[in-house]
């Protein structure tokens, strides 16, 4: 299959390329790594506006989704600008709750369209930790067939990206839905977050590999720029590969969970726990294979910058430090790899 993107959804990336590049987003990572969640808050808005968190959430509520393609788009580009807060969580919620259908969905789905909610979420079988949940204005936990609302978002927990802290979400809280159906929908949010971190990865990867490429070409050794010799080019060329073949995968993913999505029934609360196989198989894939290329964009970055790359004072730091959580977020490479087999 050869698969191009529209004319109008490459237009859609290069909006939000221009409209993060102007929004200085190291800036706004720091300030959210301190506690200041004010200018990330506010460029969220902006990005919700641009329509990206309505991706995911269905017309009914407000939303413009599910656009799986379109997610992929925009989440490569928050991923290259390093944009902070829960976006794969909050793209998931939209699915979890969509799939919950009821009063849940009526009450939290045109916030997260609109992105006057910002969410987190933990799911059974990924973890206990629910990222950004200080930020957030809701933390949903699912457990078995149960969908509750968090009373707080917990203790904070070690984290290696410090824009990107990680919370044990208090227990309890209600259950605000619960059935069959929220089985089914807790699988298809974990595929929307698995898909969606391994966008963010693979654009935190193109925007590592893009700066090293920079620094290459101006750091100079015996007279000449490293870049000219002969190990950088080869170790960049590796890099390169490993990014252009996680491409392919991920809009692959993209096309096979909007396959799902369009089947009777699917978003609107009437899912079963059973269900059809669905792209789980196929997100893996793409999670294991851009997460690995993302961190070993990270780590070429890291080599050819030398002891630069270390600096707090380089922006390139949040980038270093964003690529391997990014990796083992939403499935590591080992559960994604056995999920690829299974599949």
């Amino acid at each position: 299959m050869r698969f191009l993107l529209a004319d109008e959804q490459r237009e859609f990336g290069r909006s939000l390329d221009a409209l993060l590049t102007a929004a200085d987003t190291p800036a706004v990572l720091r300030a959210w790594a301190a506690g200041d969640h004010g200018p990330g808050r506010a460029l969220w808005g902006r990005l919700a506006d641009a329509g990206v968190f309505a991706l995911a959430v269905p017309e009914a509520y407000g939303g413009v989704g599910p656009l799986p393609v379109e997610a992929a788009v925009a989440c490569v580009e928050l991923g290259r600008h390093a944009v902070p807060g829960p976006v794969a969580e909050t793209l998931a919620a939209g699915v979890l709750l969509a799939g919950a259908g009821g009063p849940v969905a009526e009450e939290w789905l045109p916030g997260i369209a609109s992105g006057a909610v910002v969410v987190s979420l933990t799911l059974e079988g990924y973890g206990p930790y629910a990222p950004d949940a200080d930020a957030a204005d809701a933390v949903f936990t699912v457990t078995g067939d149960e969908l509750r609302l968090a009373p707080g978002p917990g203790e904070p927990s070690a984290s290696a990206d410090p824009a990107r802290r990680l919370f044990r979400p208090e227990p309890g809280g209600a259950p605000v839905a619960k059935g069959p159906a929220i089985r089914a929908a807790a699988r298809a949010a974990g595929d929307t977050a698995a898909f969606a971190t391994a966008a963010l990865a693979l654009g935190c990867g193109e925007e590592l590999l893009r700066a090293t490429v920079a620094y290459v070409k101006q750091r100079t050794q015996f007279g000449v720029p490293v870049g000219s010799f002969q190990a950088v080019k080869h170790r960049l060329a590796d890099t390169l590969l490993g990014l252009e073949f996680a491409r392919p995968l991920l809009y692959g993913a993209a096309v096979e969970l909007a396959s799902e999505v369009s089947r009777p029934g699917a978003g609107t609360g009437s899912g079963s726990a059973e269900g059809p196989p669905g792209a789980g198989a196929a997100v893996a894939a793409a999670k294991v294979t851009a997460g690995e290329a993302g961190y070993a964009a990270a780590r070429t970055a890291l080599q050819l910058h030398g002891a630069i790359g270390y600096t707090e004072e380089l922006d390139l730091a949040w980038w270093l430090r964003r690529a391997r959580p990014l990796r083992d977020a939403w499935g590591t490479p080992s559960v994604c790899r056995a999920r690829v087999l299974a599949g």
